[in-house]
């Protein structure tokens, strides 16, 4: 029986690791005070951005990051913690700075973006960007800009042309 505990740990920490390593963003929270109803409403807000919101024990979570390029993140790893992993690099960090901001007890500890562990205050500054379609409708405006100057630039054009008879 103590093996097969041993053994449901050690895959405990293999998926936790293969979470991590495998996910483009893995922010870690610290939920303390909030009650079941705001977490439940937490959740529901991170389901529908595709976003994983798991709480695991600190101790498997440490082991999980150990001896990777990540093992700085057990810093961040003391009282009761939840993680939330995503296939979008800024996802979890906006949707839960914004939780925050309504529910301060809510507070963001670290993360790993993109393979490089982060701060709370650079998850801050992330979730200051807008998510994927945001950042590609944003990137189409620049793309349409100087095609609108350019038109608007031969309409003035000709309108003038026309005023002086041409």
């Amino acid at each position: 029986m103590r093996t097969e505990i041993l053994e449901s740990k050690k895959e405990l920490v293999s998926e936790i690791r293969g979470k991590v390593e495998n996910a483009a963003s893995t922010v870690v929270v610290e939920y303390r005070g909030l009650s079941v109803q705001e977490i439940t409403n937490l959740r529901n807000l991170l389901r529908k951005e595709d976003i994983e919101f798991k709480v695991y024990k600190n101790s498997m979570f440490q082991r999980a990051v150990e001896d990777t390029s990540f093992d700085s993140l057990k810093e961040s790893l003391t009282g009761p913690n939840a993680v939330a992993f995503s296939n979008d690099a800024v996802a979890p960090s906006r949707v839960l700075a914004q939780f925050a901001k309504k529910h301060k007890k809510l507070v963001l500890k670290a993360g790993v973006v993109d393979g490089k562990v982060v701060n709370a205050d650079e998850l801050k500054e992330l979730s200051t960007l807008p998510n994927h379609d945001g950042m590609i409708s944003m990137l189409l405006g620049m793309f349409q800009s100087p095609i609108r100057s350019f038109a608007y630039a031969v309409s003035q054009v000709a309108q003038q042309r026309e005023e002086a008879g041409e």
